[in-house]
């Protein structure tokens, strides 16, 4: 973690990701009443172990089956049923969060308040602090600038080493190959360190076709939240006027003024968010949207709540 780029004139919080408002988030979600998270092996996309040693928690009684140990039987369940019965265990594991982060080029467009790149590193910061929060373990992976990953960590240092990596990351701004979604998914199964939930984040711009059966994989494995960043000009039609546009420097006007022309102009640009979510909703994955100018923390808690279904 890099506290030197609060120094930075540069990161204002608007254009570019500020550290100490990362960290500040922290005082927010302590604030906020969260609902417990589980954090055992029964939860969706895992499966139970049913044995026992250290770190099990019992979990039920069955009836004696051949090849059972007999030094768990049951015997008060046994004394009062009449036969023997043996106790099952189930292996306690602590709660896993990966934050999959968009970070291709797409997402350093705004309009209100701040880019999609900076309202995205806030979604994220707010999730790693309810993540830990809850006894979780957070990790970050990005895509579309490079294959970076942080693996997950616990406590209050996994929430900072998030926060310093989202930093980090966005002051990096070497022109990197995009990625297609699906690529980035796949190499999210292959990397996930244990994670048992994955929330995603991004404009929806990199969603491929592909993405939807990478998402059904995916969540097999673990539970899978979706959070669409978007900008007010994706999400609804503009009013009539004329738009300066800046891009790598360089400074066009767009002129808005027919219905049709402004229904095409929003249609065009909100495709990505309209494609990822109309996916996530498909496959009846938990999702939400969240523009630029929004506070997203009472999103991001009700999105990574348990048992949430939208």
């Amino acid at each position: 973690m890099s506290a030197v780029l609060d120094l930075d004139p540069q990161a204002d919080g608007r254009t570019r990701v500020r550290l100490a408002e990362l960290v500040a988030l922290r005082a927010r979600v302590a604030k906020a009443a969260l609902p417990r998270l589980e954090s055992r092996a029964m939860r969706a996309g895992q499966q139970s172990s049913r044995l026992y040693g250290r770190g099990m928690d019992y979990a039920e009684s069955r009836v004696y089956q051949p090849g059972d140990d007999v030094r768990r039987l049951d015997w008060r369940l046994t004394a009062r049923s009449g036969r023997l019965h043996t106790k099952l265990f189930q292996e306690e594991r602590e709660g896993r969060l990966l934050i999959l982060l968009d970070a291709h080029e797409s997402m350093r467009f705004g309009t209100r308040v701040r880019l999609k790149s900076v309202q995205a590193a806030r979604v994220a910061a707010l999730a790693a602090w309810y993540a830990v929060r809850a006894g979780e373990r957070v990790g970050l992976m990005s895509f579309g600038n490079g294959h970076r990953l942080l693996r997950p960590q616990g406590g209050t240092r996994g929430a900072l080493a998030v926060c310093g990596a989202l930093a980090d990351w966005d002051a990096d701004v070497r022109p990197v190959p995009g990625e297609p979604l699906s690529d980035a998914l796949l190499r999210a199964g292959r990397l996930m360190h244990g994670a048992n939930r994955v929330l995603l984040i991004s404009d929806g711009l990199s969603c491929d076709e592909a993405a939807r059966g990478r998402l059904l994989d995916l969540s097999s494995k673990a539970g899978i939240r979706v959070l669409v960043v978007a900008d007010a000009l994706e999400l609804g039609m503009p009013p009539a006027g004329r738009y300066p546009m800046e891009h790598d420097g360089v400074r066009r006007e767009v002129a808005l003024f027919g219905e049709r022309q402004r229904r095409e102009f929003q249609q065009a640009l909100g495709a990505g968010q309209a494609r990822l979510n109309g996916m996530a909703q498909s496959l009846g994955l938990p999702h939400a949207t969240v523009d630029t100018a929004a506070d997203p923390l009472d999103t991001v808690m009700s999105l990574l709540a348990p048992g949430v279904r939208r």
